[in-house]
């Protein structure tokens, strides 16, 4: 598809234009993203993973590798291995977005008025996870800053402030405004629900993996809830049970997107980069042979 701007295109995804007659009639019949959810549960063996940061965190690094930035990674790397993971469907239109984003929620603090802050990674081609990891950690830097507010949350506040009347027309107005791709950049710069995947990571708080709906507002067709780390018995063929750290993950998917084969293979190369995490310090879009036989097709 050519990059040049076409009409019919959004600033943030091209209009797919050779839609096949089946998901064009779906998104017509179907119009919203939160009636059409599909949801995947996933356990994964951490052991890989957690001998793989060792070796990361051997030299003792000022802010070390963790799990969760593994997680981060591949699921970027698989959304742009796999194209169709990163369309979106607004006002009944198929779209192919942009780029690859991640968002997630930052705490600056663990408390009950701990406030929340949204970080956004915007994946490129060459990067890998070390340039995740870094990204990161500069964002997680700002964003427990005092007195750094993000614009999404400043712009919110400002609605906050008006009148009820006058905020709730203007909400409404937004609402009309985001069916056709029209919310100021300003506003949504770092609205999770415009990025390719929200992730959050509610075994930090102690909670199991989960559900997570989607949402009509925004662009996003990916929410990835990562559970609490957990031993889970694992059953070896000679009838030995052997205790494995594992963690759920739970993926809610917009179904039209794509048919149960291609979701199918996706999520089985996101299980690879997380047994395989050394392949992630190759640039993401670098295709994996995660299969028997030649390279992956994207």
């Amino acid at each position: 598809m050519s990059s040049k701007r076409r009409r019919g295109d959004r600033k943030d995804g091209k209009l797919i234009r050779d839609i096949d007659a089946m998901h064009y009639i779906t998104g017509i019949i179907y119009p919203n993203r939160c009636d059409n959810e599909a949801y995947i549960s996933e356990r994964i063996d951490l052991r890989p993973i957690n001998e793989y940061l060792a070796q990361k965190n051997a030299d003792n690094p000022v802010y070390k590798y963790n799990f969760f930035q593994v997680i981060v990674t591949a699921l970027a790397k698989t959304i742009m291995l796999r194209p169709k993971m990163n369309r979106f469907i607004v006002n009944s239109r198929f779209y192919q977005r942009n780029e690859v984003s991640t968002s997630f929620v930052v705490k600056k603090e663990f408390s009950d008025k701990g406030e929340e802050m949204l970080a956004f990674i915007h994946a490129k081609e060459d990067d890998t996870i070390d340039t995740v990891h870094n990204e990161i950690y500069r964002q997680v830097s700002e964003l427990r800053d005092k007195d750094y507010v993000d614009p999404s949350s400043d712009a919110m506040d400002m609605f906050r402030r008006m009148p009820a009347w006058l905020s709730r027309a203007l909400v409404k107005s937004l609402v009309v405004l985001d069916k056709h791709g029209k919310v100021p950049t300003s506003l949504i710069e770092t609205d999770p629900y415009y990025s390719s995947c929200v992730l959050s990571n509610v075994g930090s708080i102690k909670l199991k993996s989960g559900y997570h709906h989607l949402t009509n507002w925004g662009t996003c067709s990916l929410f990835c809830l990562i559970g609490e780390i957990q031993d889970y018995p694992l059953y070896n063929k000679d009838g030995s049970v052997t205790m494995v750290p594992m963690v759920d993950l739970g993926l809610t998917i917009d179904e039209r997107l794509a048919d149960g084969y291609y979701y199918s293979k996706s999520v089985k190369l996101l299980k690879y980069l997380l047994t395989h995490p050394a392949v992630l310090e190759r640039p993401m879009s670098e295709k994996v042979d995660f299969q028997t036989g030649g390279k992956e097709e994207s």
